[in-house]
């Protein structure tokens, strides 16, 4: 049975975005809705003198504008970026080999759009853990004339008939269960708790970027973090 994960392109997203993509066998990117303001889809968290602190993308945009019509401001974003992640894990244990790889996948970085930016940048990092999947956009898929639960159906069953739809365990709250049984789809929870890890100094804090495990354990063990795998 096939198994597809349907997320926003969230901008270096944390563990558990990571972690559904590894549990998925498509992952499809939900670039056409409306992008907001205050989400995550060009902001993420990492970690400053002990400290989160907001990373963000500028981006031009207009209320109602959907992701994939959003464009990433002032060109110089990617390199500013780069320069904040020396300044805030230098000293960390695999800052060189993270650093570097980072610097080169950042210097393939699209970006004509805050979606092509996310999709290749979490391409990207799914490679360097290890991840396997494939992966697809909703704009591409016709399905705009639904929403909520049917529109996920409607993905789901372009990609995979009879297949399974792995949904963050916050739908549990909302989502309507009789509608994948009824279009003959199975779904299914992501449940992830990381496992804390050491980030130097100060208490263990969650919910950061990816890249934050990566320049304290490596790519490697970051990998086997997201997947639960020893």
């Amino acid at each position: 049975m096939t198994t597809v994960g349907i997320h926003q392109p969230n901008y270096l997203p944390w563990l558990g975005y990571f972690h559904k993509i590894s549990r998925s066998d498509v992952f499809v990117f939900l670039d056409d809705v409306q992008f907001s303001k205050n989400g995550y889809c060009n902001r993420v968290q990492i970690l400053q003198n002990g400290k989160p602190r907001w990373l963000s993308v500028p981006v031009s945009h207009k209320f109602g504008e959907a992701i994939d019509q959003i464009t990433p401001a002032q060109p110089d974003w990617p390199r500013r970026h780069l320069d904040t992640f020396r300044t805030s894990y230098g000293s960390s244990r695999h800052f060189r080999p993270v650093w570097t790889s980072l610097g080169d996948i950042y210097d393939a970085v699209p970006t004509g759009s805050l979606a092509q930016t996310n999709r290749f940048l979490v391409e990207a990092i799914t490679e360097q853990l290890g991840l396997s999947c494939q992966f697809a956009a909703s704009s591409n898929l016709d399905t705009k004339d639904y929403t909520g639960d049917d529109r996920l159906v409607q993905i789901v069953r372009r990609i995979a008939q009879g297949g399974s739809y792995i949904s963050g365990r916050g739908g549990a709250n909302y989502q309507d269960k009789a509608k994948f049984d009824a279009a003959g789809l199975s779904l299914t929870y992501a449940e992830f708790e990381p496992s804390e890890y050491s980030q130097g100094d100060g208490p263990f804090v969650p919910g950061l970027s990816v890249v934050d495990a990566a320049f304290h354990l490596g790519w490697e063990e970051t990998g086997r973090l997201v997947t639960g795998k020893p």
